[in-house]
């Protein structure tokens, strides 16, 4: 089996106890990783500090400590500078991995070398990880991948298993403070990077409405960003750009209630 990395970025904002079901998902997997570095974005209060002390008896955990907030997009680009080996597998603090994601990744990312980036579907749940909301269905092949980038991000951050090589190779992460993978997947896209989905839930994600909520004009504001970001290096032409604009303008002004079910449909 390849050997890999998981790459994970922490803020004080983050649950400890979110963090620790995170962390245990990674050690109950049926293929350890290599290592695990750890990105400590930000000075961190004393309960994720011993989180991660005592998970470092069980994990490879290699910390990398920045004195400031960078933002998301900032810590990882400075995480892959850390990161040993060129698989790497992504996950957030607040999620938790089925126990053969990591195994079921590697096997496909090294028989299909030709693939440089691999997520897959995953199940949302509310915050205390008990009632399902619902599967997050991606496309599967590159050429439907493709097409559906074009309105959404079409790989799952979180799931995600890609080759450093080629994420470095445009830049790493666009320096976005939201979204910042789906500026990444539609900058690789444009140059001829190989996208691949699983189609099996692999992750299990901390949804609910909370996120919903989180996700109004504020959140508009990145999208616009990313969106015209996607126009400039040529992803989406002028007649997409104006569509896709109208449409998350309708969907992040509305009310709670329609939020809920343009997302039971769009997932």
């Amino acid at each position: 089996m390849l050997k890999f990395t998981v790459l994970i970025s922490v803020c004080a904002s983050e649950r400890p106890i979110y963090f620790q079901e995170c962390l245990q998902s990674i050690i109950d997997q049926s293929l350890a990783c290599s290592e695990l570095v750890l990105v400590q974005d930000g000075p961190l209060p004393i309960e994720l500090l011993s989180v991660i002390d005592f998970y470092s008896r069980e994990l490879p955990i290699v910390s990398v400590v920045l004195d400031e907030n960078e933002g998301l997009a900032a810590a990882l680009n400075r995480g892959l500078g850390y990161c040993t080996h060129d698989i790497v597998a992504r996950m957030d603090t607040d999620d938790i991995c089925i126990f053969d994601r990591f195994e079921k990744q590697i096997l496909f990312m090294q028989q299909n070398p030709d693939v440089d980036v691999l997520g897959a579907w995953i199940e949302e749940y509310d915050v205390t990880m008990t009632k399902s909301l619902g599967v997050r269905y991606t496309p599967l092949d590159s050429t439907k991948i493709m097409r559906f980038a074009r309105r959404r991000s079409p790989i799952s951050h979180p799931s995600v298993m890609f080759r450093k090589s080629a994420v470095l190779a445009v830049g790493g992460y666009p320096n976005f403070r939201k979204a910042q993978d789906y500026a990444l997947w539609s900058l690789m896209l444009t140059q001829g990077y190989k996208m691949q989905n699983l189609g099996e839930v692999l992750l299990k994600m901390r949804a609910g409405d909370g996120l919903l909520e989180r996700r109004g004009g504020e959140y508009l504001k990145h999208e616009l960003r990313i969106l015209k970001y996607q126009y400039e290096i040529g992803f989406i032409n002028s007649v997409e750009y104006v569509t896709n604009y109208i449409a998350r303008s309708v969907v992040r002004l509305s009310p709670p209630t329609f939020k809920r079910i343009f997302y039971r449909l769009w997932r």
